[in-house]
């Protein structure tokens, strides 16, 4: 393979004091065959300004605003902009990260024949600080099991998708899901067997934004708490479906994650937060697939409530 083209694709909203970075280490790839695919989702600031500027330095970056009928958001966003691409190779990034320079190179270097994916490694970093905050893992023997429970993680850059591979799918970004919607998308992929080919490199500068959809679960926004809850039990029912994991062990460890947010809902000090709204939204699921701990995580809530104690029902 000489030389294949490469589509980046890069949804947007609102990025216009960041996107200059990552647009510059596309820029200076010393992987000159490629096409950046920035697809807008309905940016109030001067972003198409900013990009505007880079179409004018160099043809290869287009730009496109999200078509009106589709739903808004990143995931219509990375789909729109795989319609609109041409390479035999994407690679979706966000508007917030950046590329080492030979990123690109390195990528195309690894590609062999039958390989589906390439995995890269990451940086991440404070986007505030700009230290170090630690590095991803992509390899285990125990892949699928380990990416389901979060030991190791792809996030959206990482892989390097064969067209053929993507096109044989049903579907690609789940565009009702906003967190979570890199494990929801790279797990179906797992689940179809790639042949994947890791690269033990760091190739991207991934920013971690304290106010990004990313961490916003942490601040229990129940937008992204609901998000994460449609993600987790669209997973269990594939498992449940394909047999490709342990369904019980899955459900166990969802379960787990649930009450962990169970736990810091009743626990938070934001007076924002609707504790009651928030904590039965997520009990639902637990009644609905007929949880053992559905009773004991109802005292507990009910014994918080009134005796501001209870905490140990949800460790």
């Amino acid at each position: 393979m000489i030389n294949p083209v490469i589509s980046i694709i890069i949804p947007t909203y609102n990025r216009a004091h960041l996107i200059n970075e990552t647009l510059e280490s596309i820029l200076i790839q010393t992987y000159k065959n490629w096409e950046c695919i920035i697809v807008d989702d309905g940016s109030t600031d001067n972003t198409a300004e900013i990009v505007s500027q880079y179409i004018e330095k160099d043809e290869r970056f287009q730009y496109h605003q999200r078509p009106q009928e589709k739903i808004k958001g990143p995931n219509s966003c990375r789909n729109y902009g795989f319609e609109k691409s041409k390479g035999l190779w994407i690679n979706w990034f966000d508007s917030d990260d950046s590329y080492n320079e030979t990123a690109l190179e390195t990528f195309v270097e690894n590609l062999e024949p039958e390989i589906n994916v390439a995995v890269g490694k990451l940086v991440k970093i404070d986007s505030v600080t700009k230290e170090i905050i630690g590095y991803n893992r992509i390899f285990s023997e125990n892949l699928i099991e380990k990416y389901f429970t979060g030991f190791l993680s792809f996030y959206v850059c990482g892989p390097l998708w064969s067209r053929d591979f993507l096109n044989n799918q049903e579907e690609l970004f789940d565009e009702n899901i906003r967190y979570l919607d890199d494990w929801d998308f790279n797990l179906r992929m797992l689940y179809q067997k790639p042949k994947i080919k890791f690269i033990d490199k760091i190739l991207f500068k991934y920013n971690i934004n304290l106010n990004s959809l990313s961490n916003q679960i942490y601040s229990l926004n129940s937008v992204e708490i609901n998000s994460e809850i449609t993600a987790r039990e669209k997973q269990l029912k594939i498992i449940k479906k394909n047999k490709s994991l342990d369904y019980l062990a899955c459900l166990k460890y969802v379960r787990e994650r649930y009450k962990i947010i169970l736990r810091d809902i009743l626990t938070s000090n934001e007076k924002h937060i609707d504790k009651k709204k928030l904590f039965f939204m997520i009990l639902k699921k637990d009644m609905q697939t007929k949880n053992p701990l559905f009773y004991k995580i109802i005292l507990g809530y009910f014994s918080f409530l009134i005796f501001k104690k209870g905490y140990f029902f949800f460790k």
